[in-house]
């Protein structure tokens, strides 16, 4: 009897009352007013990617024109590619401005190069350029996720994957970008054979131009920020050449 009178029972509202009272009393007033964020970067969606098939004399790099803000189309023919040197494109996703800055920083670079040393960049000489790029703005990156295509020393088709602060990777293809959960498996699947490894075989050039235009349609149909169309390069000795494929436009 004695512990039930010790006991006291109070109304669930005067105990929440009670519970904010002691936290306004432990919070400074400063950090009681409102606050405002803001941030200096936005997705401005799409996809990109490059396919390199293990042991191909040929690459092929896309990046599809749409731009998105938030549920709203800002623009249906903004490119997120531009090509660097005679062997070698490169394909950016993720924030307009920035992408434009590093394209036009890379641009520069190549250029200061040729005039230097009287010859183009190569691929792997521009795939670490880039990363040095992107390490040099690590405290505040450029808010791109980036494909770099071209061919190596021996004539093969290249392609690396980039994060926004500089680490990369060579590999036989990447995809990045607001629709790449959705491709990469196609690609485990079509260019690797990961999963009907029965069937693995020689890609040709051809092939891998409409495995790309698959890839993007089936993107476009459930990822709102990928459409409009896609600009695809097939990087060869020969040079560079561009395709323009529609895409849905809703």
């Amino acid at each position: 009897p004695q512990l039930l009178k010790s006991i006291s029972f109070h109304h669930p509202s005067q105990v929440h009352h009670e519970t904010k009272d002691m936290l306004l009393k432990a919070t400074p007033k400063e950090q009681l007013k409102e606050q405002r964020q803001w941030s200096p970067y936005i997705d401005n969606g799409g996809t990109v990617l490059g396919v390199a098939p293990p042991g191909a004399d040929f690459v092929v790099v896309a990046g599809d024109t749409r731009m998105s803000y938030g549920y709203s189309i800002a623009s249906r023919n903004v490119t997120k590619t531009v090509q660097l040197t005679d062997k070698c494109v490169l394909a950016s996703a993720g924030m307009q401005a920035e992408r434009h800055t590093l394209h036009k920083v890379l641009k520069a670079k190549a250029t200061m190069f040729e005039n230097t040393h009287r010859k183009p960049m190569s691929a792997p000489s521009m795939a670490q350029c880039l990363s040095n790029t992107l390490y040099y703005k690590r405290f505040f990156p450029y808010y791109t996720f980036n494909v770099l295509a071209g061919l190596d020393e021996k004539g093969l088709g290249a392609v690396w994957g980039y994060d926004a602060i500089g680490s990369f990777e060579r590999v036989p293809y990447v995809v990045t970008g607001s629709g790449s959960a959705l491709a990469t498996s196609i690609l485990d699947n079509q260019v690797l054979f990961k999963t009907q490894p029965k069937n693995k075989r020689e890609l040709k050039c051809a092939e891998v131009v409409e495995l790309v235009k698959d890839v993007f349609t089936c993107i476009s149909e459930r990822d709102i920020y990928t459409g409009d169309s896609a600009e695809i390069y097939v990087i060869t000795k020969d040079g560079v050449k561009k395709e323009i494929f529609a895409l849905k436009k809703d």
